[in-house]
């Protein structure tokens, strides 16, 4: 027996670095505005099945990008969207969703805050980075993107479902 855990040994650690980096769990909004020193920067996630999300989500992302700042001047932040509630943000969806639009062009103008949404879950719907208006980022994939903020050592912060948010 213990000839047969002396070989698997090696074959399992391997298994485990090629698995890649571990995912660091979402920190919450009160926990980074309680760090002394700020991380080197902070993405903020929205995935949700309710398509009118980033009615209440918008609002608070920018309400917390500002909290941050105060915080943490120069914190470097992004926005990924890549559920329901990224294909609000389409060109063609400007006029029903004015505040939306407004909010996502202000946090990249003016907050420089680059907003994503996701190509593949976009390009399923028959969606092409074309259908989204300048001042959003079309990302090959939501996830991916964020994984790229990740590897920068940026935290994930995971934006309250719409349905919570709305009983706050």
């Amino acid at each position: 027996m213990t000839s047969l855990l002396n070989r698997l040994l090696p074959l399992w650690i391997a298994l485990l670095a090629l698995s890649g980096p571990a995912v660091a769990a979402p920190a919450t909004l009160d926990e980074l505005l309680a760090r002394p020193v700020a991380p080197p920067g902070v993405v903020f996630e929205i995935v949700d099945r309710d398509p009118g999300a980033l009615e209440v989500a918008l609002p608070w992302v920018k309400q917390a990008a500002q909290r941050l700042k105060a915080r943490h001047p120069g914190l470097p932040m992004a926005l990924v969207t890549h559920g329901q509630e990224m294909f609000a943000l389409q060109t063609g969806q400007r006029a029903g969703n004015q505040a939306i639009h407004q909010i996502a062009e202000s946090l990249s103008r003016d907050d420089g805050i680059p907003v994503h949404v996701c190509e593949t879950y976009a390009g399923r719907r028959g969606l092409a980075a074309e259908d989204f208006p300048a001042y959003i980022d079309v990302a090959p994939t939501g996830p991916t993107q964020i994984r790229n903020y990740e590897a920068l050592d940026y935290v994930r912060l995971v934006v309250p479902r719409s349905a919570m948010l709305k009983t706050r």
